[in-house]
């Protein structure tokens, strides 16, 4: 069930894979997404979806064009979305939601924010894609 937030903030079609139409509404966990959710209301400004749910083949077409991608990135497992930014001061507002919300996975690179609530792997890291 989706929280109060989720329909406000938030279609399912933001998160499908560009290869499988409906894929986000099918794959991606819903407790993951309330918590996406309640971070856009505390950020109190947009959130623009540059990456959802991925199916295998596009994750692999990602890595083929050079992207930093883990063969086993958490989208496959519809745990994980990026987070378009566009400046520091979105970062931050962005970042602090995230954490405020309960996010202890994320990852931070020159023009979006990667969050995960994958629980199989490390949680309290926050790392970058570039360099600093």
């Amino acid at each position: 069930m989706m929280n109060k937030y989720f329909d406000k903030y938030f279609r399912f079609s933001e998160f499908d894979s560009p290869d499988a139409p409906g894929s986000g509404e099918i794959h991606m966990d819903k407790d993951f997404l309330n918590q996406l959710a309640t971070s856009r209301h505390y950020a109190k400004r947009p959130f623009v979806i540059n990456s959802g749910y991925r199916t295998e083949n596009h994750n692999k077409t990602l890595r083929s064009f050079g992207y930093m991608v883990s063969p086993l990135s958490s989208h496959m497992k519809g745990l994980a979305a990026d987070i378009q930014v566009m400046n520091d001061m979105e970062r931050h507002r962005i970042l602090a939601a995230l954490l405020k919300a309960g996010f202890r996975r994320i990852g931070i690179g020159k023009y979006f924010i990667h969050v995960d609530g994958d629980t199989t792997k490390n949680q309290d890291l926050i790392w970058t894609y570039y360099k600093m």
